[in-house]
């Protein structure tokens, strides 16, 4: 069974940063999408960054370009978002998801949200 398991969230003020963690157990990460959502309150969950493991490739939100970072350690199972310059509109609820089907993230620039598994989400909050 596949489990996903994030860490790192907080409250902190405008212009602030954050490195979420998640740490994923019942798979490898080796040629997998993995990536970074969140969803604000009354908004749907959208696609802030994720890779394709294979060959490291990512794709960012607009919002996150030139902010936050996607990184994969494959010896420790585990992935981060390192968060910078926050707003108070990165305010959310994120979570990290992974799947298997490469499609999902190796090609275009489309972040799809549609991940088979997701972990229960760590509370962002960023104050002005």
């Amino acid at each position: 069974q596949v489990q996903l398991v994030e860490s790192g969230g907080g409250s902190v003020q405008t212009g602030g940063s954050l490195r979420l963690s998640c740490v994923v157990s019942g798979t490898t990460l080796s040629e997998k999408c993995i990536g970074w959502f969140r969803q604000a309150p009354g908004k749907g969950r959208e696609g802030v960054a994720v890779m394709y493991s294979g060959d490291r490739r990512k794709t960012y939100a607009n919002s996150a370009k030139g902010r936050f970072a996607i990184s994969l350690d494959n010896a420790d199972n585990t992935f981060y978002l390192q968060m910078n310059s926050l707003k108070p509109e990165d305010t959310a609820m994120y979570y990290c998801a992974a799947d298997e089907a490469t499609w999902k993230c190796q090609y275009g620039s489309t972040l799809r949200t549609d991940y088979l598994d997701y972990g229960q989400g760590t509370q962002v909050t960023v104050s002005s």
